[in-house]
């Protein structure tokens, strides 16, 4: 779908139109032995189910499942999965220190329109000769995804560009995520500033503070990813523009009244800009 000599527009173009990332374009299979892709892969549906495992604990399943594994091994394959469990404990990532880290702004917080909050995360997607990184940037109240990227490293990179598309729709008032490198960089946190947007990151190891993002990867891998085996990036890449679709505008949601995130963002944001437009209206008169 890309052309690589096309004289107008440029392979990076090229990848903005189709929702690529540029690395996720130039992606090789991930260089791990097929008996580690095997164990992340174990690993990722198990933590889906469990997400309180953390290393010692999935290291006691997977030898439970007859595996001859050690805690260092699973330690380094679920840090390369960007997976660890929802409970406080010692830090197993590498943070940097110069990256400015900003407050938790959730907390007894009422979410009682769209665009008042948006919220970011990165999960692991299991191919059938490697692996990719999905991000995703969704609206907090109608759980609409406005936006999302894969990519084969887990730079700041993808993110910043799910960011750009999603602020193509529209802008939040508060952006939460976690603390990931990605997500505290200097690039992603400037963008956001620029927009003149709060800026909210959990609290490390509560994954429980950006829940809705964590409900959205359950559903995701249940229902496009253990169903589906990936051959190539641009297999993965247009099943999720599929399935994201559906996931906007055809999956209802219990929790919205039956309705369908495309319903609830695109509708109520249409009654609060025809309400506000109102209320100023009977302030000129």
């Amino acid at each position: 779908m890309i052309e690589t000599g096309h004289t107008d527009i440029p392979i990076r173009r090229q990848c903005e139109i189709l929702g690529v990332s540029r690395a996720g374009y130039y992606y090789e299979p991930a260089g791990e032995n097929p008996l580690n892709l095997h164990l992340m892969n174990l690993i990722d549906k198990q933590y889906t189910k469990t997400p309180f495992y953390g290393v010692n604990k999935m290291t006691a399943w997977l030898i439970r499942q007859g595996y001859t594994v050690n805690p260092k091994r699973i330690r380094r394959l679920m840090r390369q999965m960007g997976l660890e469990a929802i409970y406080p404990k010692p830090r197993l990532s590498v943070s940097i220190s110069e990256h400015k880290k900003y407050p938790y702004l959730l907390r007894d917080l009422e979410i009682k329109r769209p665009d008042q909050v948006w919220c970011a995360d990165i999960t692991y997607i299991r191919m059938q000769q490697g692996f990719l990184y999905l991000t995703a940037i969704m609206d907090w109240y109608s759980r609409y995804v406005l936006a999302w990227r894969l990519s084969n490293t887990l730079d700041a990179g993808f993110c910043l560009d799910a960011l750009n598309a999603a602020l193509a729709i529209s802008q939040p008032e508060i952006f939460n995520t976690d603390q990931g490198v990605q997500f505290t960089s200097v690039e992603f946190t400037k963008r956001l500033q620029e927009a003149e947007i709060r800026i909210s990151m959990d609290g490390r190891g509560r994954v429980f503070d950006n829940i809705f993002v964590e409900r959205l990867w359950r559903t995701v891998k249940y229902e496009a990813v253990y169903i589906h085996s990936y051959e190539s990036v641009r297999d993965t890449w247009s099943n999720f523009e599929r399935y994201f679709r559906f996931y906007n505008t055809d999956r209802i949601h219990e929790s919205l009244g039956y309705r369908t995130p495309h319903e609830v963002y695109f509708g109520e944001s249409e009654a609060i800009t025809i309400n506000r437009q109102a209320d100023e209206l009977i302030h000129l008169i």
